[in-house]
């Protein structure tokens, strides 16, 4: 283990100057800190390390006011020409951002900044594309197809913004945007749904509820990626991965609880629960709470606000005895099940269990 008196050897020997020094100290403290008040076994989580950044929200949530509030009143003045009024504004919003990003990003290394500043940028791309290419007089007569190209680009200048920081909350709008780019050439093309439950029940027409499920299913593998190059979840691979099973588990149970809760039967539920258990194995071997408590609490909220009745109500109090069985005994569960696990699988790139010695 490299202490500060290492450092500060190194310094003094003319092997590090005094910036890189506080470079790799900030760097470790950082990578510390997601462990080292976490017990044996938990997954890390972190949105914010100190008051001073959520003062720093306050105030980038303040600024982004003023500039909206700036930007219509301006608007309102010179509405002769929105496109270029759109990308003139937009334009320098994302440079002001970029700069914002620099500083408390890369530079300072901040949690909760750099995910509001990846939304304002997020938000700023989408705003200045879809005032930029979508055809207000195409929409009004009902002809949606411009439509996907804005949050398309907006997207893909998300991807220009994350590989430069790098920031994990990015990659889960990244994820979110190509949902909505994938169901927007879907609909332009296939039809508009009815209803939104159309988009995701198998029994419905049109391709929605498919395109979920691959969608779902290719941002599980890309999550999968970053947890397994990075085992023992001490870098920001390991944070990508996380916001990337936060998306993927609503993806890919939304089609399948809609189908089976709305046949409200007993037989439905209880194929329900058992695709449930499914991912329960799955998440306690790849050691993901997130990806578990993100499918539950999906289709909680389906069954609070789209369907109702017994049957709804009795899976909902099932899954909380059983999400409360599984936070208590976890770490025994996985290790049993680690155990159990074929040589296929590659246990090497999946989190270390701490209990496997005890059992």
């Amino acid at each position: 283990m490299i202490d500060r008196d290492d450092l500060k050897a190194a310094v003094g020997a003319g092997l590090i100057n005094e910036r890189q020094a506080a470079s790799l100290a900030s760097l470790a403290d950082s990578r510390r800190g997601a462990r080292e008040n976490l017990a044996a076994g938990d997954e890390p989580f972190e949105l914010f390390k100190g008051f001073n950044e959520i003062f720093i929200v306050v105030g980038l949530l303040i600024l982004a006011m003023g500039w909206g509030g700036v930007a219509g009143f301006s608007f309102a003045a010179q509405i002769s020409n929105p496109q270029q009024f759109a990308m003139t504004w937009g334009l320098a919003g994302g440079v002001i951002l970029w700069g914002l990003s620099e500083y408390f990003v890369r530079r300072r290394r901040m949690v909760a900044p750099a995910i509001f500043l990846s939304i304002l940028f997020a938000a700023n791309a989408a705003l200045t594309m879809t005032a930029y290419f979508a055809q207000p007089f195409m929409v009004a007569r009902e002809d949606y197809s411009s439509l996907p190209w804005p949050f398309l680009y907006g997207t893909l200048l998300l991807c220009v913004y994350w590989w430069r920081f790098r920031v994990p909350f990015a990659m889960a709008m990244i994820a979110v945007g190509l949902f909505i780019v994938a169901l927007l050439f879907a609909a332009t093309t296939q039809g508009t749904p009815e209803s939104p439950t159309e988009l995701f029940m198998l029994s419905a027409g049109g391709p929605f509820a498919w395109i979920t499920l691959v969608l779902g299913l290719a941002v599980f593998a890309v999550a999968m990626i970053f947890d397994m190059s990075d085992p023992h979840r001490v870098t920001r691979r390991s944070a990508n991965g996380f916001w990337l099973h936060v998306v993927a588990a609503p993806a890919l149970v939304n089609t399948i609880a809609l189908s089976l809760l709305a046949q409200e039967s007993q037989t439905s539920n209880l194929v329900l629960l058992l695709v449930l258990a499914l991912f329960a194995l799955v998440a306690i071997v790849i050691d993901r709470r997130s990806f578990l408590i993100a499918a539950i609490g999906y289709i909680v909220t389906l069954a609070a606000t789209v369907f109702e009745g017994d049957g709804a109500a009795m899976t909902v109090l099932i899954l909380g005895i059983v999400l409360l069985l599984l936070g208590a005994f976890w770490e025994r569960i996985r290790a049993r099940l680690l155990r159990l696990m074929p040589g296929f699988v590659p246990l090497h790139k999946l989190p270390p269990s701490t209990t496997v010695r005890e059992i």
